[in-house]
């Protein structure tokens, strides 16, 4: 039998990962023994009986994160498993792409870990204690399993905050070259593995990308446009296609991205989104097609309120802006809005507007991104394809 620390919990922590959730809050740990923080540890319910084995974190609000519902030792054997697991679900799911998630945290049972696949290149993020201090296993067994040309950490997401965790990015195994090519669709990419936005591309919109495409035509505005993701894929379908961002930084690459292409159809124009549409709506503009992707507006459930009047601000100004039988492509990443209140956001912009919308599509994060079903966590994005009726 595995000897491992043991944290002890309450009837609702323990009733929470009998429903299938993967977390159990500091506020539902009753007894935290000797878990040190990161350790592997046994969780046990009220009367003592095993739930599971889960990394313990001394700092953040999620204190456990189950990785198994078995009592057994988180080591090499352990993530080579999961993570061929990871492997066998990307080679069924993804296509047309050398640039994927591999492992996508509670979505694969291995909480806050994630890895990217980048060609032959692999970009680890370790976001808690646990999976930080097993990051020398984790990227042995990555090397092991996909001889990599490269590993990276890019762990300077602001979440490891919680965890009392630096922020840190650099080379773990091999090279790690300025700029890496890879295909998406059909299209030629450039990622900058240690600078760019996330680990280096925005890879949960690939399926989207080709969805919007299909639906696409005419003049088209893409909005946050970032590496220029929707915008490259939408220049095939459409007259010509304006995108926008803010950061002059992310337009450059999305500026080398339309190079790599050879596309002549694309502009690309630093500005605030917000600011644009409102001046395009007073000058009298109109588009067939128009793509909001914006960032995460709540990042938290305090700042839910601020998003709901953000995603209504820039839904209403987009629908200002399309001509009848036009397509709006409108997208959120905001985990704590839902898909329900993103329905209902959306559709207030829709008479207020004036303009009557059809559901095309509803849509979520591709394939490689797996939704959990009992951890509602897992499924952040909603991407909406609407038609103006």
């Amino acid at each position: 039998m595995v000897q491992l620390p043991t944290v002890r919990v309450s009837r609702r922590g323990a009733d929470r990962v009998n429903a299938g959730h993967l977390w159990i809050y500091s506020s539902d740990v009753a007894d935290r023994g000797e878990a040190r923080p990161g350790d592997a540890v046994k969780v046990s319910d009220p009367k003592g009986r095993a739930l599971g084995t889960a990394h313990f974190s001394s700092t953040s609000q999620i204190c456990l994160r189950l990785l198994s519902t078995q009592i057994e030792p988180i080591d090499h054997a352990f993530f080579r498993r999961r993570i061929t697991a990871a492997r066998e679900h990307r080679e069924r799911v993804v296509s047309g792409t050398d640039a994927y998630r591999l492992v996508y945290a509670e979505g694969d049972l291995l909480p806050a870990l994630i890895v990217d696949r980048y060609g032959d290149y692999l970009a680890v993020q370790t976001l808690n204690q646990g999976m930080d201090r097993a990051k020398a296993e984790i990227a042995a067994v990555l090397e092991e399993l996909f001889a990599p040309r490269g590993i990276v950490e890019r762990n300077d997401a602001p979440v490891r905050k919680h965890e009392d965790l630096p922020p840190h990015s650099g080379v773990l195994v091999g090279e790690a070259p300025e700029r890496i090519p890879v295909r998406m669709n059909g299209l030629a990419f450039s990622v900058d593995l240690l600078g760019g936005q996330k680990t280096g591309l925005f890879l949960d919109q690939r399926e989207n990308y080709l969805a919007a495409a299909r639906h696409a035509r005419g003049q088209a505005l893409d909005c946050f446009t970032s590496t220029g993701g929707f915008a490259l894929h939408l220049a095939a379908r459409c007259q010509a296609v304006e995108a926008v961002d803010s950061s002059a930084a992310v337009l450059a690459q999305a500026e080398d991205n339309r190079r790599l292409n050879h596309i002549e159809n694309l502009s690309l124009r630093e500005a605030n989104v917000f600011d644009l549409l409102s001046g395009y709506v007073a000058a009298g503009r109109s588009f067939s097609t128009v793509v909001l992707d914006p960032p995460g507006f709540a990042r938290s459930r305090d700042a839910l309120e601020a998003a709901r009047r953000g995603y209504k601000e820039i839904n209403y100004r987009a629908l200002r802006l399309l001509e009848p039988g036009g397509v709006l492509v409108t997208c959120s990443c905001s985990q704590h809005l839902s898909e329900a209140e993103f329905l209902e956001i959306v559709a207030s912009a829709s008479v207020d507007s004036g303009r009557r919308l059809r559901v095309l599509e509803r849509r979520t994060q591709a394939q490689d991104h797996p939704i959990l079903l009992t951890v509602p966590e897992t499924h952040y994005l909603k991407c909406l394809i609407l038609e103006v009726v």
